[in-house]
Order: C-alpha cells, then structure tokens, then sequence
C-alpha cells in the first residue's frame, strides 16, 4: 500500500524522491519503496525525514513505536508552564528575542504591552539589521474576529487596543521597512511568541484576559511535532494577513 502522506509532504516542500535521499543519505530506491510500497523506514530516517519536511512524524507513519516516542518528544518540547502571563518573568521575553537569529515572530490581536516595551523596539531594531526575519502580526481593528475577543474579555476595547500598538508600531513603519508588519483577522485561541527553536505560548481563555492566561514555553527538538504545530499556525496566519493602512491606525 503506497504512502501518499509521504508523497503529499514532499510535494509541498517542493521536494523530490531525490532531494529527500540526499539529504539523509539513503539509495533514492529506498525512498521510492517508501512512497510506492508503503515500506517504513528505520526510526532514524523517520525522524530525519519529518524533520526535513517539517511534519510531525506521526503524519508520515502509523509507527506505534514512533507514536510513543513522538509523544515523549513533544513532552519533552514544554521548558516549563507558567499559570498566568504576569508570572513570567519579565526578562524572559527580552532573553529569547534577544538570542533569535533566524526567526522573530509575534501573533497577537494587541500585544500592547509588548509594543510599549522600549527595549523590545531596540530588540527589533537590532535584528532586522542582523540576518534574522522580523514579523509582527496584530489583529484587523474592524475584524469579527477583534470584536469578538473584545467581548470574550469582558471589555470591547480590542479594536483601540490595536490602534494604540500601531501607533507605537508606527515610527519603525518608515524607519525600519524591513520590519514586517501585517493584520490578520483570523480566530486566536493563543498568542504566539517565537524566537528560533524557542517558543512563548500565550493560551487564550474565554472570560479572561491574556494576562491572566497561562503560558507554555516550549523549545524545539526535532521528532516533537509540539513547537511545529504552533510554528505552522503563525506562517499560515502570515500568509492571509495584509498589510497596514493609514486607517487602520487612526480608525478615520
């Protein structure tokens, strides 16, 4: 039985049987029995593999031993949990943005705290000058999606929330072009801070505000699928946002 999984995965990466047997170094006929005859790998060239084309291994292979191991991995991912926002420790957030190299990432509805926060801008400042892609991405003012976390929080401010981060935003709109900056108007259910192979996850809880919420931190290992799954939702979130208006700031 072929294992179109494999086949689909590859397709999406752009990949062929080829590309894939060089980078883990096997016979492009092993891969091909992969993908033709359904046969499963050693566990290695599994992980390999997954990690390669940035699935979870378990979508690739109903591997019970992979099953098991996937599921300690992905344990393994969570540092530690903090049972609100406010409890994290201030200089947590400055320390793993401060270490990312190759990847800054924020997806918010507001994030207002963050974008009030001076050393956080000089942070963002330092490394779009560096090698890393920086990406800001808050929530559309004029969205269902805004209005109803409003509500959901108690306050129905989100919308002005936004507009004030945007202000905030705003001087590195010119200064610093190379700082993106989007709106989405999809539905959060966490707010997602990423730095490289490390990870804030701010959970989003109806009744509550985002402060009062718990937060995971998660560091990447590769086979754990946990930090991919977060990291996929901000690139697909990325992917439909637009950009910024002059409105969309003053609400004018």
């Amino acid at each position: 039985m072929s294992n179109e999984r494999l086949r689909s995965a590859l397709l999406a990466q752009g990949m062929t049987v080829q590309d894939l047997a060089d980078a883990i170094d096997v016979n492009p006929k092993t891969v091909e029995r992969w993908i033709t005859q359904g046969k499963v790998p050693y566990r290695r060239h599994q992980y390999a593999t997954a990690s390669l084309l940035k699935v979870d291994v378990t979508t690739l292979w109903d591997d019970s031993r992979a099953v098991e191991s996937a599921t300690d991995l992905s344990k393994a991912e969570i540092v530690t949990v903090y049972p609100h926002r406010h409890t994290v420790p201030p200089g947590l957030w400055r320390d793993i943005y401060g270490r990312a190299e190759r990847h800054l990432d924020v997806l918010v509805y507001a994030g207002l705290w963050l974008s009030e926060d001076p050393q956080f801008i000089d942070i963002l400042k330092a490394k779009v000058q560096g090698s890393a892609q920086v990406r800001i991405l808050l929530g559309d003012p004029g969205c269902a999606a805004v209005q109803q976390r409003g509500i959901d929080e108690g306050h129905e401010i989100m919308d002005g929330k936004i507009r004030n981060a945007l202000m905030n935003y705003r001087p590195l709109f010119t200064s610093h072009p190379d700082i993106g900056f989007r709106l989405h108007d999809a539905t959060l259910y966490n707010s997602l801070f990423r730095a490289d192979d490390e990870m804030l996850v701010n959970t989003h809880v109806y009744g509550i505000g985002a402060f009062m919420a718990p937060v995971l931190h998660l560091r990447r290992l590769p086979g754990g699928g946990l930090f991919d799954t977060y990291a996929n939702s901000i690139e697909q979130t990325w992917g439909g946002a637009r950009q910024i208006s002059d409105h969309d700031i003053t609400g004018a």
